[in-house]
């Protein structure tokens, strides 16, 4: 077993000061993505970046990589501050962006061709790396012939062949099958823990608890919109690390905690006040946040999210929106990891079809910002009409275009179920249901 670097005790190869980030909107205004960050990445540690969905984990990446320039504050390579390309960094994606056209050997040579590494150094340099990461014997295959582990390989190979003072992995596992991720990660660490490593330290993306634990010394865990420092976590777990050990699992529970519990001093307000944009809606189907109702009803009402992650072979960020989801709906209560049925959320799961729907109605009548906002536009319109670019462009003031787009698509999903609305994607029309009171309803 190999213990972590102590803390503190390599040099500062990258320091991150006071960094913010913001992109200019569709309607012209600011969306800020990254908000007063400051850390520092030193060699001999592994520190892994950890975040739901708004909290700018890959932003903040390519800032360290010198590909996208902070608003304000600084980004500085051994001292020297950035004014481009980080020169100590090599990034590994999570879609591979190899060049299909190139074979193995080619493809890992890119880096080394773009700084003018003659071709003889560029080979045998390339062929090094190609043995260290196991894709000897492939040097002369293309991508298409490699499995999605070996394609992830030529990615590790192509930035190890630099030999970075930085390895940069902006989620590189999220893509792969669960044993073939599992796999990767392990040989990554065994390579960590060698002497052939050509490396001082890793930063890896991730919005999986337990691959930061089993990864990382340090776990940097993210808030959202815009992307701030909530905690900085050490690991100190001695490799390899077992996911079975009781130590392991209290820390996996310390982060799940800290990402969903409410931050100090922030001022969140309830569903049935808040603005769609202070309350988004979670990214949630209503038949997935109706089936983890189910199997918390299942389980007498209350449950572990962690057990339930494990039995259902999920990673428990993946229930996270459906938790938000049901949360928000008053059909379960969260504390910590403990998920609780209420009343409604009884009656709900309970009930036959038609009158789960007309509780369900209810609740995102009242409960789920962005479409209590639409019910009540339709309520005031001249003839239960109105095109979807109007609640588009509004979200916009708010959320960036992807994200835009993503909420009102939820928002339609719920609203449809509930019978509350319809969309017609030929005349981008949302209209009130006409079995729905507010196919007649005005608001005075």
């Amino acid at each position: 077993m190999t213990t972590q670097t102590p803390l503190g005790a390599g040099e500062v190869i990258v320091g991150v000061e006071n960094v913010s980030k913001s992109f200019t909107g569709a309607a012209g205004d600011e969306l800020r993505v990254l908000d007063d960050i400051t850390l520092q990445l030193r060699a001999g540690e592994i520190v892994a970046l950890l975040g739901r969905s708004g909290s700018g984990k890959s932003t903040l990446l390519r800032t360290i990589a010198g590909l996208i320039a902070p608003t304000t504050g600084t980004v500085r390579y051994r001292g020297t501050q950035l004014n481009g390309a980080n020169p100590g960094t090599a990034m590994v994606f999570q879609s591979f962006a190899l060049m299909p056209w190139l074979t193995v050997q080619d493809n890992v040579e890119l880096g080394l061709a773009a700084q003018g590494v003659p071709p003889a150094q560029r080979r045998e340099q390339a062929l090094r790396a190609i043995d260290l990461i196991g894709l000897d014997g492939f040097e002369s295959a293309y991508p298409k012939e490699l499995s999605g582990g070996m394609r992830q390989r030529v990615g590790f190979a192509r930035a190890l062949v630099l030999e970075p003072d930085l390895l940069l992995m902006d989620e590189p596992f999220s893509a792969l099958d669960v044993l073939t991720a599992e796999n990767l990660r392990t040989e990554l660490m065994t390579l960590w823990g060698g002497d052939r490593f050509p490396t001082k330290a890793i930063c890896i993306v991730t919005h999986n608890i337990e691959e930061a634990v089993l990864l990382a010394d340090r776990v940097m865990v993210l808030g959202a919109n815009p992307g701030h420092i909530r905690a900085e976590v050490p690991v100190e777990l001695s490799r390899p690390r077992d996911r079975r050990a009781p130590a392991f699992a209290a820390l996996v529970d310390h982060l799940y905690d800290i990402l969903t519990g409410r931050e100090p001093d922030a001022q969140i307000p309830e569903p049935t006040e808040a603005t769609p944009t202070a309350r988004p809606l979670p990214t949630a189907s209503v038949g997935g946040l109706a089936g983890l109702v189910e199997i918390v009803y299942a389980n007498g009402g209350r449950v572990d999210l962690p057990d339930i992650a494990a039995e259902l072979n999920f990673e428990i960020d993946d229930l996270l929106p459906l938790v938000d989801a049901a949360a928000m709906l008053d059909l379960v209560l969260v504390a910590g990891a403990d998920l609780t049925l209420t009343p409604t959320g009884k009656a709900f799961t309970t009930a036959n079809i038609q009158a789960s729907k007309k509780i369900f109605a209810e609740q995102v009548r009242r409960r789920a910002p962005l479409v209590r906002t639409i019910c009540r536009a339709l309520a005031n319109s001249a003839d239960g009409n109105l095109r979807a670019g109007f609640f588009l462009d509004l979200l916009r003031r708010g959320f960036s275009t992807q994200d835009a787009q993503q909420q009102l698509d939820t928002a339609i999903d719920w609203g449809r179920y509930a019978e509350l609305f319809d969309y017609d994607t030929d005349t981008d029309q949302i209209t009130a249901d006409p079995n729905s009171d507010l196919h007649h309803q005005r608001v005075a």
